[in-house]
């Protein structure tokens, strides 16, 4: 377990930090786009400091030795990406036993399955269950 973020080996954050240092992008993961726009690029639809900001937020509220709550800006991003606090909560500290296979929105499942020439999407009511539609 590490203390902070920054120091969690092995993680795409991690990565992410690494490459942010020297102004670059990790070419293994999809980079953070922003807002989303006509003509839009390819990517996460966000920002990588709010991503940062998530993932520390989040570690200091589940985490054992660490105190805190979810912040404003935090709030703000669930906000964003439709998915309530308790949802989010919820998610996190149970990921392993509420899925077992693809997880995102009823779009992005639609996407994977056509993708694997899949007929049926797998999983979607535990998904729109938890807010992720």
């Amino acid at each position: 377990m590490a203390s902070t973020p920054e120091q969690s080996d092995y993680t795409s954050l991690k990565l992410r930090i690494e490459a942010a240092l020297t102004g670059k992008q990790p070419q293994q993961l999809l980079p953070f786009i922003g807002n989303e726009r006509k003509f839009q690029p390819k990517g996460i639809v966000f920002e990588l400091k709010a991503y940062l900001e998530l993932v520390d937020e989040t570690g200091r509220l589940i985490s054992d030795n660490k105190r805190g709550a979810i912040s404003l800006n935090t709030e703000k991003l669930l906000d964003r990406l439709n998915i309530p606090t308790e949802n989010w909560l919820k998610i996190i500290s149970e990921f392993g036993i509420l899925f077992h296979g693809p997880v995102g929105t009823l779009q992005e499942l639609s996407c994977y399955c056509e993708h694997l020439e899949k007929r049926r999407r797998h999983f979607t009511k535990c998904c729109q269950y938890m807010g992720l539609n």
